[in-house]
């Protein structure tokens, strides 16, 4: 066995070892899912995981395929306005069907958008994404199914398959949980599929991808749909949660927290953007009930800084370099 002939099998047993270890960590997390709400409060716990199904959206268009939105947030309220009013208007249908549907709306308006931005780059396509959800937001300001300024409120959870009463909030967490699982499975395939590795390389050097044959702006308009159709699967379920839809869903601060979550996780990690919904939701959470909490955005916008300075890869990216130093 010659030497270039070991390292080559030394390689794949890392690449083995390493995959080993994700699947342990995806396993333990999810055991950490099922026993959650016997520690923490459901509700909260539930609110983290859709910012987290929300932020993983994000991070899909700008982590994987190097495209900033300023507009994300259009998809969060398509998908929660579409699933309050299905849930308000119509008793008879479920509540997977209404997030199924408010999951079809926001691609719907996912694929309009993208056909209009996706043919600019860099800063012209972010602007065009942030003027477009505000068209949106004034959209839902005026429409009369939106319930205007005051949103929908008094939204019914259902029952799930006509038989579990998701108005038992340990019901309903184990129904998000299993959402959110579905969603990252659906990113972590994309991801990992040769649709993503094309992704990747459009992300690194568009073109050269274009030189190689693909239609870019088609792969880079697939990727806008899916990631808008996992945000409206987000803002579905917290439509749910919280029995409401209002236009802070929709609004440009919406947006910029989806991207705080983003950058503080870890763009281009798989679960960087569960860590950072995380840390922000949670020290939202904690401001709220102290005598800080009118200085809620500008303690966010220090530790955004820190991160940055600190952790330019994010929390889960910083982690994943020690953690590969330190087990190759």
């Amino acid at each position: 066995m010659n030497a270039k002939t070991l390292d080559l099998n030394l390689t794949e047993q890392r690449q083995v070892r390493q995959r080993r270890r994700v699947g342990y960590l995806y396993l333990a997390l999810i055991a950490i899912g099922l026993v959650a709400p016997w520690v923490a409060y459901p509700v909260f716990l539930m609110k983290l995981l859709c910012f987290g199904l929300f932020a993983c959206s994000f991070n899909l268009l700008l982590g994987y395929t190097g495209l900033l939105s300023f507009g994300h947030a259009a998809f969060l309220a398509m998908g929660g306005y579409c699933t309050g009013y299905l849930m308000s208007e119509h008793s008879g249908i479920g509540p997977e069907l209404a997030i199924l549907a408010g999951t079809l709306a926001a691609a719907a308006v996912g694929a309009v958008f993208g056909a209009i931005a996706i043919r600019r780059q860099g800063i012209y396509f972010a602007m065009i994404t942030l003027a477009l959800s505000q068209m949106l937001y004034f959209l839902f300001l005026k429409s009369p199914f939106t319930g205007g300024e005051d949103g929908l409120h008094g939204i019914s959870r259902g029952k799930l398959l006509g038989v579990i009463d998701l108005s038992d909030n340990l019901a309903m967490y184990y129904f998000v949980l299993a959402i959110t699982v579905a969603g990252f499975a659906l990113v972590l395939r994309v991801v990992h599929s040769p649709f993503g590795q094309i992704l990747k390389a459009i992300r690194e050097n568009e073109p050269r991808a274009t030189s190689l044959g693909y239609d870019v702006n088609r792969y880079k308009w697939l990727a806008f749909v899916i990631s808008s159709a996992i945000a409206g699967l987000a803002g579905s379920t917290k439509a749910i949660v919280f029995q409401l839809a209002t236009l802070t869903d929709a609004h440009w601060h919406m947006s910029g927290e989806v991207v705080l979550m983003t950058l503080l996780g870890g763009v281009g990690t798989l679960l960087g953007p569960f860590a950072g919904a995380g840390i922000v939701v949670s020290l939202q959470h904690v401001l709220s009930q102290s005598p800080l909490g009118t200085w809620g955005a500008p303690i966010l916008g220090c530790i955004f800084v820190i991160c940055v300075l600190c952790f330019r890869s994010g929390v889960v990216g910083w982690l994943k370099l020690l953690v590969t130093r330190n087990f190759r």
